[in-house]
């Protein structure tokens, strides 16, 4: 008996019924988690649930919990719940940025297992990098205490825009000898060199579109327009709507920091007059250096910015009035119910500057309902997106399908 064409996530399967990575998906989200639940949202019949789940199960994506609630109200056993089994692989993420990247393991529902950061400097160009970084997640595995057989994924976060169907970045301003490189490739094969397992899937994606995707999965869940600015060496954002990544046409969404703002400055990408040459944490950098204060990177900016030094904290409230006058526009466009401030000027001074152009700008009835705050994941939030773009990727339900007929399954 093959059951009733399902009445939930059809995905192309024989005659249109719920396959295995529906039935997974509904148990993920919460949205089924007993087998009479999963007969009830698919309409399958009880003989073909039990025939799907026990793929899951033999996959050993899928376990028994507790028991449930009683289904009847005439009582009898309580119902056995389902849960995603998220001890049966691990994910390595690695997030980028100029100068400094940090790395780690992460469990299949975003825990960090261990984790690392250092300097790493992205003018030294990919196959360096990215080889450096194979060494890196060879060493955190065995701090985790995780073989590299148990890996089933590596996302990676790049601070520039990144092509989502080849996983190369297109032109990026801060990233010289990245343009249109293979990064999946030498990832992946960096990864086998130094492990001997054998090659995973690796997913590459914008630095700041995988912080927004973390921090709105973790502390916003049910806000369904969500925008993320991250302001350090350069500005991007990154936003996320009903739930996934708004990426535009090839990758160019959210690169706010080359709208042009009428100042004479040249940017790094040849524009003269580009929000990132004058409100950025590099471009803070420059003007304090010129004045004699120590300083060439966000980094320092926001190391200095934590030491209360007065004249990094009037430039940064300048900076961050710049940022808010284009995030009017921005917040009038998109009407976020979360706008997040992130990265190494993501402090006070900064969020002030922010608000006060933001508001005086922007239509009331844009603002009404926005909420302006800093990020809550900090210099996790990159890494705990590029985890969850890795997890969705390999357990999406036509993803799963291919991968349990893989294993014969």
């Amino acid at each position: 008996m093959t059951g009733r064409p399902g009445r939930a996530g059809r995905s192309g399967r024989s005659g249109g019924q719920a396959g295995a990575g529906d039935l997974l998906a509904l148990v993920r989200n919460g949205r089924a988690v007993t087998r009479g639940a999963l007969q009830q949202a698919t309409g399958l019949s009880r003989a073909t649930v039990g025939q799907r789940l026990d793929r899951l199960f033999r996959a050993g994506w899928l376990r028994e919990g507790a028991g449930g609630p009683v289904d009847s109200p005439l009582g009898g056993r309580p119902s056995i719940t389902l849960e995603f089994d998220d001890s049966h692989a691990v994910v390595l993420a690695a997030d980028l940025d100029t100068r400094h990247a940090r790395a780690a393991v992460l469990s299949l529902t975003g825990e960090i297992l261990a984790e690392q950061a250092g300097t790493l400097v992205v003018e030294e160009g990919p196959e360096a990098v990215l080889g450096e970084l194979g060494g890196w997640f060879e060493e955190l595995l065995t701090k985790a205490g995780h073989g590299a057989e148990e890996v089933c994924g590596i996302g990676l976060a790049v601070p520039g825009p990144v092509d989502s169907e080849t996983g190369r970045v297109v032109q990026p301003p801060i990233m010289p000898g990245w343009d249109g490189y293979d990064i999946r490739g030498r990832m992946s094969r960096a990864f086998t060199e130094r492990t001997g397992a054998p090659a995973v899937p690796v997913l590459v994606d914008n630095d700041a579109n995988l912080m927004a995707y973390g921090e709105q999965r973790t502390g916003y869940p049910d806000c369904t327009a969500f925008v993320l600015v991250k302001v350090s060496t350069g500005i991007g954002a990154g936003v996320v709507v009903d739930g996934s990544v708004y990426r535009g046409v090839d990758g160019g969404a959210g690169d706010i920091g080359h709208i042009r703002v009428g100042a004479d400055a040249l940017c790094r990408c040849g524009s003269q007059g580009c929000l990132a040459a004058v409100a950025s944490g590099g471009a803070v950098a420059r003007r304090l250096a010129a004045s004699g204060v120590p300083a060439t990177s966000g980094s320092d900016v926001r190391d200095l910015l934590a030491a209360g030094h007065p004249e990094a904290a009037a430039l940064a409230r300048e900076a961050g009035r710049r940022v808010g006058d284009v995030l009017a526009t921005v917040v009038t466009l998109l009407n976020p119910g979360v706008l997040m401030i992130a990265g190494d000027l993501a402090g006070t001074p900064f969020l002030t500057g922010v608000r006060e152009l933001l508001y005086q700008r922007a239509l009331p009835r844009s603002t009404a309902h926005l909420d302006v705050v800093t990020s809550r994941l900090g210099d996790r939030a990159g890494l705990v997106g590029a985890g969850a773009m890795v997890v969705e990727h390999l357990y999406a339900p036509e993803r799963v399908e291919e991968r349990l007929a893989a294993m014969g399954m």
